[in-house]
């Protein structure tokens, strides 16, 4: 089946991160992928080393008037079957075609950028919901959940904190909706422990300057953007999620997969994806206090921390491992392209 891929996001972030996972698995699983992308020459480089040949478009904005031209031509030339459009940008330049037209999102997008789609699909059952909610006819919209690699046993990176100190690790955009600053907070009463933060974003000099305020900058290392999130994730001890609103979870995902225990912020995907005792710690939202003695909790219990760990292992491996994922796609994808005009 030929299948275009249509991404024209960020540089990083977790939906960018899926679709190449998802991209290259559809690929090594068989399918004729065809990878569209926003000019982004690492992005490309990676498509490439798993054997794909990307298409790179400026996916500009509305003063772009080429973008969209060049790829209903591209699309008119390579004929999919099925197109899928990733988040609003994609799905502004999609014109419709010869193939069935799928947005996907992974978050309470405007649904304004996808009257064009003849179907929806979400990566929680919370966010399908709301597309209904919204007027999305019911038989159209699709829950499809992400899935992370599988990062057992790869060799722990350095975080850059004091060895033997007990190590956090938090991954994400450097934005306020990421809950960093409650972290910084959190940090704060717990003494002894380090933290290290993988991500860029507008809130670094911020979160920085809290970090120096409340006397934790000699504890906390900032990362930068990475690309090696198993093997951070390898080298702590205790993950943290943050984040004030998170509609999925991506790396909670990559904690179980790597068997890390999770503490997190109950919002929307943390909240939907853990049980709390299970397969991490859910704390709530704005509470510094209450962030900290979960993450205390699992540092003075290193068998606890083990259990947690285990269980999100166990979760990951039944339901965001990528064998399911991929066949569940397969599967969507080969019963809508019997649409395809």
């Amino acid at each position: 089946m030929r299948i275009a891929q249509i991404m024209a996001g960020a540089k990083a972030g977790g939906a960018e991160g899926f679709y190449e996972r998802l991209t290259g698995a559809l690929h090594a699983a068989g399918e004729d992928v065809l990878p569209v992308i926003r000019r982004d020459a690492p992005r490309a480089a990676r498509l490439a080393a798993q054997g794909l040949s990307p298409v790179q478009l400026r996916f500009g904005g509305p003063l772009d008037m080429l973008t969209k031209p060049r790829l209903s031509l591209l699309l008119r030339h390579q004929r999919p079957q099925v197109a899928v459009a990733w988040m609003n940008r994609a799905a502004r330049h999609t014109p419709r075609g010869d193939y069935t037209l799928v947005g996907r999102l992974g978050g309470y997008y405007d649904l304004k950028y996808y009257r064009r789609c003849d179907h929806l699909v979400g990566n929680t059952h919370d966010l399908v919901r709301w597309m209904v909610d919204k007027g999305w006819p019911a038989d159209r919209a699709h829950y499809l959940p992400n899935f992370a690699d599988d990062f057992a046993g790869i060799p722990p990176a350095d975080l850059g904190l004091t060895p033997g100190a007990p190590k956090l690790l938090a991954l994400g955009r450097l934005h306020r909706n990421k809950g960093f600053d409650t972290l910084l907070r959190a940090l704060a009463l717990l003494p002894g422990a380090e933290l290290a933060i993988g991500g860029e974003g507008p809130e670094r000099g911020a979160l920085q300057a809290l970090a120096a305020e409340l006397g934790v900058a000699g504890r906390v290392r900032f990362l930068g953007w990475r690309h090696d999130a198993g093997a951070l994730l390898a080298a702590c001890d205790v993950f943290v999620c943050s984040s004030r609103h998170e509609p999925l979870g991506n790396i909670v995902l990559e904690a179980w997969s790597a068997g890390k225990p999770v503490v997190a912020v109950a919002s929307q995907g943390p909240a939907a994806l853990i049980t709390h005792g299970v397969d991490g710690f859910l704390t709530p939202p704005e509470l510094p206090e209450a962030l900290a003695q979960d993450i205390g909790a699992l540092l003075a219990d290193p068998a606890l921390a083990a259990a947690l760990g285990a269980g999100g292992r166990a979760n990951w491996e039944a339901g965001y491992a990528a064998a399911p994922v991929v066949a569940q796609w397969r599967d969507f994808l080969r019963r809508v392209a019997k649409e395809a005009r």
